[in-house]
Order: C-alpha cells, then sequence, then structure tokens
C-alpha cells in the first residue's frame, strides 16, 4: 500500500513537472470601443454574443476591471505595463485635437508613439520562448521602430480605420468585400495552426466596434425586427458587435480542434468603454442619440467615470480557473503586463518600472487578495464632444476597494463615490464623508509625486498654441463622426 501511495505521489510530481516546463499559449482579443454592457453575460438584452457568453461560462469574468478613456493610452498601458503618467501617452493625438482655449489649464503634451525605451509585453514573452503575432489595431506607432513588428511581434499586420475596403500594413491581399473582423481572424487562426506545438502568444485587437458603423448586411438583418431595450437599439451597431463574437467563436473552435483549449489562456476585453451614455449626462445639446448605452455606469468613452473605463474582461484556463466564476477586485490595465509575463513563465526586464501586479492569484481565486489596494488614473487634458461641451477635463482618481475618489484640477473640486452602493457615481458624498475624502485625496496626491505625474499649467492665453485657437470646429467634426 506504502509503495503504491508513493507511486502515486511520483506521479502526480512529474505531471506537476511537466505542466510547470510547459507554458501555456496565450490568445489576447481586444475588442475596440465596446461598453460594459454591450454583451449578454455583462448585461445587454439586445445584442447578442453566444460565444462571449459560453467564453465566460468556461472562465472567470472580472466585474471591477479598468482601462483608460480611450484607446491609445490604454493600449500604451497593456503593452508597457506602465501609467500613462510613466509613458506620457493620454490621448490620441495631440493636445490641440480640442478647443481648450477658453479653458483655464493648458494640457500637458501627448506623446503618440510609445517611447522605444521601454521594453514590451510581446518582447519579454518572446525571450521567454513564445511565438508572437500580432493582427489588427496597434495605435502607439505605426511606422519605423515603432511598429510592433519591429516591438516583439514576429509577424504583425496592422488594419484599422474602416471595416469594409480597408488598408492594411504590411499591404496584405484579400477578398473583395471581406469584412476587417473575418480578415483578421483568418490571419489568427492560421497563427494559430502553424504554431501548434506552442507556445505561442496572439493579440488579436479588433477595430470592431469603433466607427465608422459599418457591418455586414446579413448580421443587420437578424437585428432590424428585435424591439429595443433601453439604450441597445441600433441594429448596425448589434451586427458589429456579432462579428466579435463570431472572432471570438472561431478562436475557440480552432483551439479546440487543435487540442490545445486546456493549455490556452485565452482573454477577452474592450479597449474603453462604449460610445453611449452623453445624452444622458446633457452632452449632447438639442436631442440626438448615442450608438449605445453603458447604463447603469456613467457617460462612456472619454470620460473618467465607470462608463468611460468599466469594461468587459474575461480570461478562461480550462482546469486551472473555475468555470463560471466572477472577480469583483479591482483590476486595471497595468496589470496584463505582469500577469502574462508569470504566465509564461517569464521574467520582467530589469531596470524597468512596473505599475501593475500579477492577477494569476486570482484567476485561481477570484476571492483573493492583491498586494495593493488601489488603483489609480491620471488625465491632465480635455477630450471635448461638441461645441462646449466636455466628456472631461483634468482629472486624477483612487479607487480603492468600494471608494472612488476624483479630484478635477482645474478647481480641485473632489468627488468621492462608493462604487457598490452607487454603481452609476449620482451620490457626490466628499462633503458628508471628509475623512474617507481626505485620506484618499491624501494617497492620490502622494501616488502622483512618486511617479512624478505631470500636472497642467495655467492657461493665461500665451500658452494656447495657434493649433487650438484655429480649430475650433473640429472637435464638433470628431463628434458628428463618433471619431471620439
Amino acid at each position: 500500500m506504502k509503495s503504491l501511495i508513493g507511486l502515486l505521489f511520483l506521479m502526480l510530481a512529474t505531471l506537476g513537472a511537466a505542466s510547470a516546463a510547459t507554458p501555456p499559449n496565450i490568445v489576447f482579443i481586444l475588442a475596440d470601443d465596446l461598453g460594459y454592457t454591450d454583451v449578454a453575460c455583462y448585461g445587454s438584452k439586445y445584442y447578442e454574443t453566444p460565444n462571449i457568453d459560453r467564453l465566460a461560462a468556461q472562465g472567470m469574468r472580472f466585474t471591477n476591471y479598468h482601462n483608460c478613456q480611450n484607446c491609445t493610452p490604454t493600449r500604451a498601458a497593456l503593452m508597457s505595463g506602465q501609467y500613462a503618467a510613466r509613458t506620457g501617452v493620454y490621448t490620441v493625438g495631440g493636445i490641440d485635437r480640442f478647443d481648450w482655449s477658453r479653458r483655464p489649464l493648458r494640457p500637458v503634451d501627448n506623446v503618440t508613439e510609445l517611447p522605444l525605451d521601454r521594453i514590451l509585453l510581446p518582447q519579454t514573452l518572446k525571450a521567454a520562448g513564445y511565438a508572437t503575432g500580432m493582427f489588427g489595431k496597434w495605435h502607439i506607432g505605426q511606422q519605423g521602430p515603432y511598429a510592433p513588428g519591429k516591438r516583439g511581434f514576429d509577424e504583425a499586420i496592422v488594419s484599422m480605420g474602416a471595416h469594409f475596403d480597408f488598408e492594411t500594413n504590411p499591404k496584405t491581399e484579400y477578398p473583395k468585400g471581406q469584412y476587417l473582423a473575418d480578415f483578421l481572424t483568418d490571419r489568427a487562426v492560421d497563427f494559430i495552426t502553424r504554431h501548434k506545438d506552442g507556445p505561442f502568444f496572439l493579440y488579436l485587437p479588433h477595430f470592431g466596434v469603433h466607427a465608422p458603423h459599418d457591418a455586414k448586411p446579413e448580421l443587420i438583418a437578424k437585428f432590424r425586427d428585435k424591439p429595443p431595450v433601453g439604450g441597445h437599439n441600433s441594429p448596425k451597431y448589434a451586427a458589429m458587435i456579432a462579428s466579435v463574437d463570431e472572432s471570438v467563436g472561431r478562436v475557440m473552435a480552432k483551439l479546440d480542434e487543435l487540442k490545445l483549449a486546456e493549455n490556452t489562456v485565452l482573454i477577452f476585453m474592450s479597449d474603453n468603454g462604449g460610445v453611449g451614455g452623453y445624452v444622458r449626462e446633457g452632452l449632447k445639446k438639442g436631442g440626438g442619440t448615442d450608438i449605445t448605452d453603458n447604463a447603469p455606469l456613467r457617460n462612456g468613452k472619454g470620460s473618467l467615470y465607470e462608463g468611460g473605463t468599466r469594461v468587459p474582461f474575461i480570461v478562461r484556463w480550462p482546469g486551472r480557473i473555475p468555470a463560471g466564476s466572477a472577480c469583483e477586485v479591482p483590476a486595471i490595465h497595468v496589470d496584463i503586463y505582469p500577469t502574462f509575463a508569470e504566465l509564461a513563465g517569464g521574467r520582467m526586464p530589469a531596470n524597468q518600472v512596473y505599475d501593475g501586479e500579477s492577477l494569476v492569484p486570482l484567476l485561481r481565486d477570484g476571492g483573493a487578495r492583491l498586494k495593493r489596494d488601489a488603483i489609480y488614473q491620471h488625465f491632465p487634458g480635455y477630450l471635448g464632444i461638441a461645441g462646449d461641451a466636455w466628456r472631461t477635463t483634468p482629472v486624477s482618481l483612487i479607487h480603492a476597494g468600494d471608494w472612488k475618489l476624483m479630484e478635477y484640477l482645474e478647481d480641485g473640486r473632489l468627488e468621492l463615490y462608493n462604487l457598490r452602493d452607487d454603481l452609476g457615481e449620482a451620490r457626490n458624498l466628499a462633503t458628508a464623508m471628509p475623512e474617507k475624502t481626505g485620506e484618499l485625496h491624501a494617497r492620490l496626491v502622494a501616488w502622483r509625486a512618486a511617479v512624478k505625474a505631470p500636472m497642467p499649467a495655467k492657461n493665461d492665453g500665451a500658452a494656447a498654441p495657434d493649433g487650438a485657437k484655429k480649430k475650433k470646429g473640429k472637435g464638433k467634426k470628431k463628434a458628428a463622426n463618433e471619431e471620439l
């Protein structure tokens, strides 16, 4: 009997050693502008996402995960593991994109290409022995040494800006009339097939569901007669979501076909909140509609309220992550780098600061505790929507447990919310709870000092560049096209 038990322990040890010696494949699917409630498993009663829902049923849903308020800073944080205050990547484009010339502050200049002195996530995974592939939207430096093929990806095809008749870099042939999400998925499943012996890291950052809102006609027809539910009512937008969902399903099917699912960590998330909530916030004057709505969350893309930063985040690893589980612990973009590095058995590069913490303990147990007890955001700029309406003015925030404190930098206004009791951020408790407000504000100020977060300067008129004065209509044009 003792010998049998000993043999059993030896077998288990051998299996554990083999498992440890075989790091999992990592597949990371990133949607663009998909709101927190834009998928059924996060609350939508109108959009249909059977594959994403199935992924959630087989893995873990994070219900308190955050990215930046728009796409470029999120992508910079995911790839660098650093907050925007360290990279200088705060938004899309230059600071003159919206006319801030009549506002009290001059924004901090924005970095549009992720600095070359940072060692990026794919470089770390490549050093750990992974084949690396990226197909889709990059948006943190398109040319020369900033392109993904120069920053750790063995293979990379970049495309964004159109869903039909799209351009790719490098130029790649595709069937006339093909939808971009389908093209990118073709490349993704081909990459998986060719690297099935692994390990591999596949990054699939879709351009869907970003504007221009365009979808396959047969999918639009599917939703044309479906009754709206709340602020979810656009057949075209529903069809775009359906195409992203089809992509997730195709990737899952390929992993099953090749018997790779059990040794693959599959992640799905969105880069920022949905393009909605503006009508409810009174930001669209004279009526109008939003393409979607993030309710019960406040506001949407471009805002530091929950509707702009809280996004769907699902992780599946069969046999390792409890199926159908959920995690309420606050998490954020800078956690992805150390999480993937730990999963891969890779080493975080020395001499580079990282702001996140590995989420691996939460993947094992959604109720586990992390070492840190707060996450942060810092946005020292302006994001307009139309005319003199602003999705956000300069703001910093701390999110600790159930509590979120925002400091608006123009006038020092503080807003305190208990997100467990008030997910819609309707009741500012800053005056009613001065001790909690003071505690969190002191921690926020200390964090800004620790990361050397640049602060916007006083706008004395001379500080406003000619571009901001001459392009007063630019913000309105952008909003009309929903290029936010």
